[in-house]
């Protein structure tokens, strides 16, 4: 598992800086692929960052077409960010043969197996959620600063 996860980071490292982005920049994209709008300080909340930092991080995706920023309804003085990037030629060019790649590997499973292969990293995703509730109140904080 720790193996898989440091491919991963690297993965996502190299992903990044292909667009010229850093990896808190595209972790944050995924973030707002999986919330949807969030203000700020959610974002902030979530990654563990600062909030000037967060400022900067969404500046340079503001900046690269990933989001835009609304005022918020509900409270004009907040503001929601907003995901702007799925039609992204670029980012739908770089995923296209991690993609494929793992649409042939899926091939070589049963349905029976794929559900369990399912039900195995949708716990494991609770197990780190957990355990990053667990180190985000322990050191009050989500991650560290880069």
């Amino acid at each position: 598992m720790r193996g898989l996860g440091t491919r991963t980071v690297l993965y996502q490292q190299f992903v990044a800086a292909s667009h010229g982005l850093y990896n808190n920049d595209l972790k944050s994209v995924d973030i707002l692929r999986e919330t949807g709008p969030i203000t700020a300080g959610e974002l902030s909340k979530i990654t563990g960052l600062a909030t000037g930092t967060i400022t900067a991080l969404i500046d340079r995706l503001e900046k690269c077409g990933y989001v835009r920023r609304e005022n918020d309804p509900a409270d004009r003085r907040r503001v929601i960010i907003v995901p702007v990037y799925e039609h992204n030629e670029a980012i739908k060019n770089t995923y296209s043969p991690l993609h494929s790649a793992m649409l042939e590997l899926a091939s070589q499973y049963s349905a029976d197996e794929l559900r369990l292969i399912m039900q195995f990293i949708g716990k494991t995703s609770n197990i780190l959620e957990e355990q990053i509730h667990h180190l985000s109140t322990s050191r009050g904080k989500t991650s560290p600063e880069p």
